[in-house]
């Protein structure tokens, strides 16, 4: 039996059939994208396919035997979905669809993605970026969030919405691209050389306090 992660596979409930979700960043697909997904689901007579949290579209109750051969006909990343890491970052349509977009959130999550997406860290991390204060991409329970406001981004940190829920708090405001860039990879860095094993990033706020925290980054 394979072990959660191995191959890009995560063991189901009936601890007999796997899933597989390859890696979809800021969960822009292609139509051709989607009909190799449903075309694989179909072949290997997956349960269901099943859209997560982190927008990616997962092929959920898949034999073993058949997970080589599913990466193979998809052709596709597994990416990060489980472990120490950088997971899927989350973005919000932004200003290139959605009409009450202010920044452009859909290009500075493709651009973290690039950068994060898998980096092995102390525990596991995720990154959001909004772009607007209504945060439909959940920055606020974000290790790292970007909120877009009409002079430049709001940099919150310490969010967590797992089993010790947190809410971020504001580092910065009002920034440039390159200025959030700049901050998210010294926040990054710092937690990476500091953090300890399986504590979010909101932990280590809490033990060091916030302004010592500030202090480290700015």
């Amino acid at each position: 039996m394979m072990q959660d992660g191995e191959k890009g596979v995560i063991i189901q409930r009936d601890k007999l059939t796997y899933a597989v979700a390859p890696h979809i960043p800021c969960g822009v697909v292609s139509p051709d994208t989607l009909r190799r997904l449903a075309d694989v689901a179909e072949k290997y007579n997956a349960a269901a396919l099943k859209i997560t949290s982190a927008a990616r579209i997962a092929i959920v109750g898949i034999k073993e035997e058949d997970v080589d051969n599913i990466w193979s006909d998809l052709g596709m990343s597994p990416g990060a979905g489980v472990g120490l890491c950088v997971r899927s970052i989350k973005a919000c349509p932004g200003t290139t669809f959605c009409k009450r977009g202010i920044q452009d959130s859909l290009s500075m999550g493709m651009k973290l993605d690039g950068i994060y997406h898998g980096m092995e860290l102390p525990s596991k991390f995720k990154l959001g970026v909004s772009g607007c204060p209504n945060q439909c991409a959940e920055t606020c329970i974000k290790d790292i969030g970007l909120v877009g406001m009409k002079n430049g981004w709001k940099l919150l940190v310490g969010g967590n919405g797992g089993a010790r829920p947190r809410l971020a708090v504001e580092l910065m405001n009002n920034i440039s691209d390159e200025e959030a860039i700049s901050a998210i990879d010294r926040i990054i860095v710092f937690y990476k050389e500091n953090g300890k094993r399986n504590q979010r990033i909101g932990g280590m706020i809490e033990d060091m306090g916030l302004e010592e925290f500030k202090a480290k980054i700015l």
